[in-house]
């Protein structure tokens, strides 16, 4: 299986809710011409049996959590604690997005994320390795560039090491070889977020003022409408960035918005959802606005909806599955 990133064709989004759904069809408008709406799911290297490889993500993302810390309600999130790695979760990512500018005009679509997948539950009985080359943790990063004439990606993998990937407190730095999240302090903000590849390369520097958003109930956030299978969830959709691409062996100024993701579980999917759709939208009065569907089996009705509009203030307002309706209308 391989991680790909499309753009979307045609999506009809409809909220039951007044005060949100005239910002979105413009919003949606304005995306769509700009072509840095994307989607991102994972595609079998057989996708004629769609349904069959589908059914099979919830295979693979259910799994046995014995072992693994749970996601439970209640637990109050903690900042700057809350930035480092989580190892006693199953999996987590830091996932950033961003909409930015060239100096000529040009918008790019940029997306950063780096993935720790655990390989086994920690050990009560094991304190500590004999060797830094032993670990349960791995690590995997994926960048993307994207302009209205060429899409350019790259991934790495690596074992969990501190010299090779990972994070550090202070001064916070995320790290996978030297694509780096590096901070000022023990703060995700003032940070540089830079990487190389052959294709490309980046070094942006971001801020951002605004207070942390908390996905679904302050930072528990369900996936699914019985609520056995959850995240901590938190997000900063708020942030300025500034810096250099280089591309075609030409360095290019951007500036421009980012969006950043943080979530950990032990389980993200049960056997009965197929997949996932995450919209991360800019709204012309200047909020945001998250939605995900995570799918049940086709035509079944078990598809489940969570979405929260956000504002650079610190305020939002969580918007619930029986408010939600996503229909793909053209690829």
């Amino acid at each position: 299986m391989k991680l790909k990133s499309h753009y979307l064709g045609k999506v009809k989004l409809t909220l039951i809710t007044r005060s949100i759904a005239p910002c979105i069809v413009r919003s949606f408008a304005v995306l769509s011409f700009s072509l840095l709406l994307t989607a991102c799911f994972y595609e079998s290297a057989d996708n004629k049996n769609s349904s069959h490889a589908s059914s099979g993500m919830g295979q693979l993302l259910d799994g046995n959590t014995q072992g693994y810390s749970p996601v439970q309600p209640g637990k109050q999130l903690s900042f700057p604690a809350d930035h480092q790695a989580h190892d006693g979760f199953r999996q987590e990512w830091w996932y950033l997005t961003a909409n930015l500018t060239t100096e000529s005009g040009e918008p790019l679509g940029l997306q950063w994320t780096q993935f720790r997948i655990a390989l086994a539950p920690p050990s009560p009985t094991q304190t500590q390795f004999t060797s830094d080359w032993q670990t349960k943790q791995l690590y995997m990063s994926h960048t993307a560039m994207t302009s209205k004439q060429q899409h350019l990606a790259a991934e790495k993998w690596t074992r969990g090491n501190a010299h090779f990937a990972g994070t550090q407190v202070s001064p916070l730095r995320i790290q996978q070889d030297d694509w780096q999240w590096q901070s000022h302090n023990e703060q995700l903000f003032p940070a540089t977020l830079s990487a190389n590849t052959t294709e490309f390369s980046y070094q942006l520097q971001l801020d951002s003022q605004a207070p942390f958003q908390l996905q679904g109930d302050n930072g528990y956030s369900r996936k699914n409408a019985a609520g056995t299978v959850a995240s901590y969830y938190y997000s900063q959709p708020f942030i300025e960035v500034s810096g250099t691409i280089e591309r075609d062996g030409k360095t290019i100024n951007v500036s421009g918005d980012a969006w950043l993701d943080r979530e950990w579980s032990s389980q993200f999917l049960n056997k009965d959802q197929t997949g996932w759709d995450w919209f991360a939208l800019r709204l012309d009065d200047g909020s945001t606005l998250m939605l995900f569907q995570l799918r049940g089996e086709s035509d079944s009705g078990t598809s489940f909806y969570s979405g929260r509009r956000m504002f650079a203030d610190g305020s939002g307002r969580n918007i619930e599955s029986d408010e939600i309706a996503i229909e793909v209308l053209d690829w």
